[in-house]
């Protein structure tokens, strides 16, 4: 069943998001080359908490860590830990945060240093299919127009939509109905209405579509070895049509809010 929101509960949920945009734009500043995955997993903690937010991830069906950073030709939930960061490396992070019982989940793909040209123009292609998948969730869409849109950009430009990952609803669970794949036919699925609160999110490959979970239960990765890209927005459907409620997009602010943030934290 798919739970409607009401404005006062989108605008809690937002809230959340709040904590997370000004999350992942710490994130994204400190990851660089020689920095480990569990240095940016232990700064998420530490900030969220900082902001009276705790983890989502953290314990969520038994996950260790606090974010899910996934490198290279891993697609997500990746354990954080000692892995290493390279300059040409690319890294998937995602973060959730609950905020007073609400929670919001995005993830971005960030560069390390200078990558190479396949790894630049998969990631612009997987945030741009993000864009138009936002785009669609509008009311009197159906979830169809939705997974389309990332379909239709994706494989226009030569690579992979994964079909066995999904988004899903979000609100006081972090995975609630409906699942939204990212790939299908425009003008099917259920209606989309007003209130209702998404979690897009398209996860995306070079080469095959095909994925494997690694030994430790969590980490997938692209079958092939080919890289992977994860992007993903909270959005919540309004009368006028998406309002986005992580806007880690807004990188002109990012510089200043996060600095902001990082200070209110007492991070260096």
């Amino acid at each position: 069943m798919i739970v409607r929101k009401s404005p006062e509960e989108v605008e809690k949920i937002a809230a959340a998001g709040r904590v997370l945009t000004r999350c992942l734009w710490m994130l994204q500043r400190k990851a660089r080359a020689g920095v480990t995955t569990g240095e940016l997993d232990d700064a998420a903690e530490k900030f969220i908490r900082s902001q009276g937010g705790e983890p989502a991830f953290k314990g969520y069906r038994g996950f260790p860590g606090s974010i899910c950073a996934s490198p290279n030709s891993m697609v997500v939930h990746g354990i954080p830990g000692p892995y290493v960061l390279s300059r040409g490396d690319i890294l998937s992070l995602d973060v959730g945060v609950i905020l007073d019982g609400w929670v919001a989940d995005a993830a971005i793909t960030v560069p390390i240093g200078k990558v190479s040209t396949a790894a630049a123009s998969l990631l612009a292609s997987t945030r741009a299919a993000l864009s138009e998948a936002v785009d669609q969730c509008r009311p009197g869409k159906r979830l169809g127009d939705v997974s389309h849109a990332v379909q239709r950009r994706i494989e226009a430009d030569g690579f992979a939509v994964i079909r066995s990952l999904v988004g899903h609803g979000i609100g006081r669970e972090m995975h609630e109905d409906p699942q939204i794949p990212n790939f299908g036919e425009p003008g099917t699925g259920p209606l989309l209405e007003e209130g209702m609160v998404l979690a897009v999110e398209p996860m995306v490959n070079v080469g095959s579509h095909d994925i494997r979970v690694a030994g430790d239960g969590w980490s997938v990765y692209s079958r092939d070895g080919s890289l992977a890209a994860h992007f993903e927005h909270t959005v919540a459907i309004g009368a006028d049509g998406p309002r986005i409620l992580t806007p880690w997009h807004l990188e002109e602010a990012a510089g200043t809010r996060s600095e902001a943030g990082l200070a209110a934290s007492g991070h260096p």
